[in-house]
């Protein structure tokens, strides 16, 4: 990974790239720092310590503690998200719009986007009323916040902060290094691990974490880094032989080579997509003032299932959307390749289909496993400075999931520079 981003770095094209996109990300966390007016940031600042393993928290650590300081980017990229699931969810059932994103090509896919911009927006005024909400009932406001208008204000300020959230991300994504907004995303996480590691320590001192089991954490966490590097870079690779043809005096094909399949297609946006379908009940529990109920708690057996559960869905959701098993065997047939034992057209495609399955399968598991079993461990822990795993997993998955694919974004562009592969 150092080695990548230092031959990068002497690309002066991907140098500019990068710099960039570490302009964008320090505007972020400089919005992240901006208060919205008429709060009460003592209050709130009080309010939140007791709300750590609430799904409150879960935004918290999500926004880069952006949410619990009421700053304009409180929402963070909550609302896109929330948006994209509902738009491709949409371009499934509604054939109207299937058929713009398949069949009208890039136009298409820009009618898209911007449907999911505007849904954003919507999305961004729902929460961003919620949070006002949130605040006025618990009393976080200042005596100058009562009425109408100051209430408009901080409701826009949230809607107009994910928006140019949405923004920030497309210009990563358009000028920058990687996915703008798993970018940002990453961000706000990774500005979290430093007060993590004080709050580890201070337990450690005080006596409220015995040291072993800190170690254990570590190397835990470790271990969960080792498995998401090994898994993210396995494939199954489906041996493909194609026909040999003569065209006037030459031959060609004949040749033997393989189909990958990742087993992980889908990277890490099962767990973003999953988190935000599973904190929904719980995120309106806490903005309609039942912050304290079990429903709005991320430390709980009915949230572990329900985010388990959501994980296995859009594992195999995305990977509909980015592999389709006909369009492939088709491809084979039109090019004379055929998989060794199954003849080309339907047997092809069912052939794939299954390993696709089996694959999405055991991807899906991995995922879920490694979001949920540090949710359970928090649950039956006695010790409480053990209820931040509940976060850790998810955490460290999205963290090294970005890294990853930022990486490849990186190895990518250099690769296409020069076929030889990367400088030296």
């Amino acid at each position: 990974m150092l080695q990548t981003l230092r031959n990068a770095w002497h690309v002066e094209e991907l140098r500019k790239k990068i710099l960039f996109t570490l302009f964008i990300v320090l505007l972020y966390r400089i919005g992240n720092a901006v208060p919205v007016p008429y709060v009460n940031l003592a209050a709130l600042a009080t309010y939140f310590t007791y709300l750590q393993n609430t799904v409150l928290g879960l935004l918290d650590t999500m926004s880069g503690g952006a949410f619990s300081q009421a700053t304009i980017f409180a929402l963070s990229i909550q609302p896109y998200i929330n948006a994209s699931i509902i738009i491709q969810l949409l371009c499934i059932a509604i054939p109207a719009l299937e058929r713009m994103s398949k069949e009208e090509g890039e136009e298409g896919k820009k009618k898209i986007a911007a449907i999911t911009r505007y849904s954003t927006v919507a999305i961004g005024l729902l929460q961003g009323f919620g949070y006002y909400m949130l605040i006025k009932n618990n009393g976080l406001l200042t005596a100058e916040g009562a009425g109408i208008l100051p209430a408009i204000v901080i409701v826009l300020t949230f809607t107009s902060g994910s928006a140019l959230i949405m923004w920030l991300g497309e210009q990563i994504s358009e000028h920058g290094i990687g996915n703008g907004i798993s970018m940002i995303l990453f961000a706000s996480i990774v500005s979290r691990f430093p007060s993590s590691i004080f709050s580890t320590i201070r337990n450690m001192i005080s006596g409220a974490l015995p040291w072993y089991v800190a170690v254990l954490m570590y190397l835990g966490a470790l271990a969960i880094i080792v498995l998401i590097v090994f898994v993210n870079d396995a494939e199954r690779r489906i041996p493909v032989q194609y026909a040999k043809r003569v065209v006037g005096r030459k031959m060609y094909g004949g040749q033997s080579t393989h189909l990958p399949m990742k087993v992980n297609m889908s990277g890490v946006m099962p767990i973003i997509f999953a988190q935000s379908i599973a904190s929904l009940p719980a995120t309106i529990a806490a903005f309609t003032g039942h912050s304290n109920s079990a429903w709005a708690s991320t430390r709980s057996i009915p949230y572990a299932i329900i985010y388990f559960a959501l994980i296995i869905f859009f594992a195999y959701f995305y990977s509909t959307i980015q592999f389709n098993p006909i369009e492939v065997a088709n491809n084979l047939k039109k090019n004379g390749g055929y998989i060794p034992g199954f003849r080309p057209g339907k047997p092809t495609s069912e052939f794939i289909q299954k390993v696709l399955n089996k694959i999405t399968l055991f991807g899906a598991l991995y995922l879920g496993i490694i979001a949920t079993v540090p949710i359970l461990v928090s649950v039956f822990s006695s010790t409480s400075a053990l209820t931040n795993l509940s976060l850790g997993g998810t955490s460290i998955i999205i963290v090294v999931g970005v890294a990853l694919e930022t990486v490849r974004a990186l190895e990518a562009q250099l690769l296409m520079r020069n076929y030889k592969g990367f400088l030296d």
